[in-house]
């Protein structure tokens, strides 16, 4: 997915041609690099290690950005050059239009205190400090009065699930409720960008998907940019608004979830995606395909047939002249309208019909979509009708499309886009 200037304008963290180069003389293994030497050769000749090369990304506020890739793949050093842990060889990082790698010890500790928050994936907790002390830790730092943090991050231990736990220490805890204490003390300082560094990797399957629920559901309140960093795909994937895969501290993609799983830039990524469970992820409106509708009451029982003769099916939905979706009709009940000379869908309208709203997952209406008499009718919040979800499209979804069968798909949509212009 390539960035429009507009997007690059608006965007409120850039990074821009980022390198990350360890050892010393690092100006040679950046010539190097221009000269097209790969990373085992500067390895090799010069003793430098490349983590970063020609890193650029635009994360948007108040989303949640995954970098993704394997170990190697240069994704932790990426986030630790933004909160310049570690300081980056070349490249700049805009935060609002500012580039962080000029503030000075200053302005970056004032960054740190009041506008980044990091979780790291072994907690990073102070073993002598209760858990409110450790979540009211931030606040500590910034000077807030001992009566005002702690009553702050009394909410937050409440907001994670952890009421009650506020006077034990960390190892009285287990570790996805070490985790939570983590979350929470991040967010108590209510910072504008969460960095999430491997934060639920060391968490066993069942604790893991808990966090994630956490997670989705704290961002869902409160619009963090949360730039999050995973070796897990289906992790990646269930939190991501976009996603940056890396390889060998280059990124090789950058898209929607579903842009990855769909279209995977190369074999690289094509490998992660094989076997992640598509149903999870691509939603109703991913797979949806233009509907055909009659309008009502303009459209009558021949109306209805003659759109259903032109594409060859046994049903058309019936929608009122505000697009709101009032049901289906089929080639039964319009032929026998039409015999008795009735000139009104009113009456053999069928309204009781599955629908979906755009942003369910595939996995969710596949009960619907396989045992239904009629195919899914997607429809936004207003009733309105924007897609149909046949049971073909879901089963299509589940096994996967080669190029032939998305041209056809291509073609589906084309021809009944205009079949529904004219209907």
């Amino acid at each position: 997915m390539l960035y429009s200037r507009l997007e690059d304008i608006l965007a409120f963290l850039e990074i821009r041609n980022l390198y990350k180069v360890f050892g010393r003389e690092t100006k040679d293994a950046l010539l190097a690099l221009e000269e097209g030497k790969s990373k085992d050769d500067i390895m090799q000749e010069l003793g430098n290690a490349v983590a970063l090369e020609d890193v650029t990304l635009s994360i948007e506020k108040g989303k949640t950005f995954v970098v993704m890739g394997l170990s190697g793949s240069g994704k932790s050093t990426l986030v630790r050059c933004i909160n310049r842990l570690f300081e980056p060889t070349s490249g700049e990082i805009l935060l609002e239009g500012r580039n962080i790698l000029d503030f000075n010890r200053d302005e970056l500790r004032e960054l740190r205190r009041t506008r980044l928050s990091m979780v790291f994936q072994r907690f990073g907790l102070f073993p002598h400090r209760t858990v409110l002390e450790n979540v009211a830790y931030g606040l500590e730092v910034q000077g807030v009065d001992k009566g005002e943090r702690e009553e702050k991050a009394m909410q937050w231990i409440d907001t994670v699930g952890l009421k009650g736990w506020e006077a034990s220490k960390p190892n009285e805890l287990s570790g996805g409720m070490q985790q939570r204490v983590g979350l929470a003390r991040a967010l108590c300082t209510d910072p504008e960008i969460l960095l999430m560094d491997e934060a639920f990797s060391a968490l066993d399957p069942l604790i893991r998907r808990e966090m994630q629920d956490e997670l989705l559901e704290l961002q869902a309140k409160l619009h963090k940019t949360i730039i999050f960093i995973t070796h897990d795909l289906d992790e990646a994937l269930r939190l991501g608004d976009t996603i940056a895969i890396l390889k060998d501290g280059r990124v090789v993609q950058i898209d929607t979830p579903e842009g990855i799983l769909m279209n995977p830039a190369n074999i690289y990524v094509q490998d992660f995606t094989q076997d992640v469970n598509r149903l999870r992820v691509l939603t109703a409106q991913n797979a949806m395909y233009p509907p055909i509708t009659v309008v009502e009451p303009r459209g009558g029982p021949r109306v209805a047939i003659e759109a259903m003769m032109k594409q060859g099916l046994s049903s058309v939905y019936v929608v009122g002249e505000d697009r709101r979706l009032l049901g289906i009709v089929t080639m039964e009940d319009a032929a026998e309208a039409a015999k008795k000379d009735i000139t009104t869908l009113e009456h053999c309208i069928t309204r009781d019909i599955p629908t979906a709203k755009p942003q369910e997952t595939l996995d969710d209406l596949l009960p619907k979509a396989t045992s239904g008499m009629f195919p899914i009718a997607v429809i936004n919040d207003d009733g309105k009708l924007l897609g149909v979800l046949p049971r073909v499209a879901v089963l299509t979804a589940l096994i996967g499309e080669n190029e032939n069968e998305r041209d056809y798909g291509r073609n589906y949509v084309e021809s009944n886009g205009k079949i529904a212009e004219e209907a």
